[in-house]
């Protein structure tokens, strides 16, 4: 399916998510490029797009499958970008409900409405990631099975979903796995809420790790990308730089012109800290400010290759400073901070 093609074809692609921080940036690149749009949304839900353009509106919610019947006939492809990203509390039945049972019912959809492709969103933590000089790619094996993330483990568990369908359905199915994104729109806040949190002197210090980070417009546009360039079965992890927590959590505070965090903070520390607060949680009942399992996560580096997704889908690489300015100045516009 090219852009080209899809001008032609007046079939509308359903996204899913479509209002969250990825699926805004997704709704905006396929109306940018000509596709019609329907939009999947949760009941009750505002509608997030300008009237003038065209976006047409469906309600489910992906906790309650049987909501999604119906939701894909007539359109031509399916971007599947609802998720719950959830890593507080570590174990969360929730999670499992929306990845894992809402993306079965996706694809149940997908297969009833004949689709031509279906883009499956995941998460580069899928992966076994790397160090900076060897960082994790596509062929690495899940290695978040250490954390005990419910987040992940549902997130990996999905991935297997969509990989069997190809494999025993022939579902038209490719896979994209954003790292770490920042940029504008993410209203909730998401990954923002990290800058949101260094702005406001919440933040007193680094853990030893680091990840990759990308702006989410370039996984936007390899995303739509990926409808017409990705290979049936093929997974891509969309990112661009890897940065310890230093040099990310510094560069933030830079560009917002606020203090950087200062201290560094030892595994040790950080892993006694996570551990307080889960011991915290599971006394209150309540989630505290972070988990063992979050904690263990900040003390790893989690870096990737995203050659893949340059070569094959043509993944734009916006400096990730330009993300952060493009993410707080959205912020400020819209009177966060």
């Amino acid at each position: 399916m090219s852009d080209n093609q899809s001008l032609l074809n007046p079939k509308p692609i359903l996204v899913t998510g479509a209002n969250g921080f990825l699926g805004r940036h997704l709704v905006s690149e396929l109306h940018g490029r000509g596709h019609a749009v329907r939009a999947l949304v949760r009941p009750g839900t505002a509608l997030p797009f300008p009237s003038e353009w065209g976006v047409s509106y469906v309600e489910a919610d992906l906790a309650r499958p049987a909501t999604l019947a119906g939701a894909a006939t007539g359109c031509g492809a399916i971007i599947h970008a609802a998720a719950l990203a959830s890593v507080n509390p570590a174990r969360n039945p929730a999670l499992w409900a929306v990845n894992v049972e809402g993306t079965r019912a996706v694809l149940a959809e997908a297969r009833r409405a004949g689709v031509g492709r279906l883009v499956y969103v995941g998460t580069a933590n899928v992966f076994g990631f790397g160090t900076r000089e060897n960082p994790g790619d596509e062929t690495r094996p899940y290695a978040g099975t250490r954390y005990g993330l419910d987040y992940m483990e549902s997130k990996r568990a999905a991935t297997d979903l969509v990989l069997a369908a190809v494999a025993d359905e022939q579902l038209p199915a490719v896979l994209v796995h954003p790292t770490f994104m920042l940029g504008p729109n993410d209203a909730k806040p998401t990954s923002g809420a990290l800058l949101l949190e260094i702005y406001r002197g919440k933040v007193p210090g680094y853990p030893p790790g680091g990840k990759n980070y990308v702006h989410v417009r370039d996984v936007a546009h390899a995303t739509v990308n990926a409808l017409h360039l990705g290979k049936v079965g093929e997974s891509y992890i969309l990112g661009n730089e890897n940065l310890s927590y230093r040099e990310a959590l510094t560069l933030m505070a830079d560009l917002m012109r606020v203090p950087a965090p200062r201290w560094p903070l030892p595994a040790g520390l950080a892993q006694l800290y996570g551990e307080l607060c889960s011991l915290q949680t599971r006394l209150t009942g309540r989630p505290g400010r972070l988990n063992a399992a979050m904690t263990a996560v900040a003390n790893d580096g989690h870096y990737f290759a995203v050659e893949k997704a340059r070569r094959e889908l043509e993944l734009p690489q916006t400096p990730v400073a330009q993300a952060i300015t493009d993410a707080f100045a959205w912020f400020q516009a819209e009177q966060y901070i």
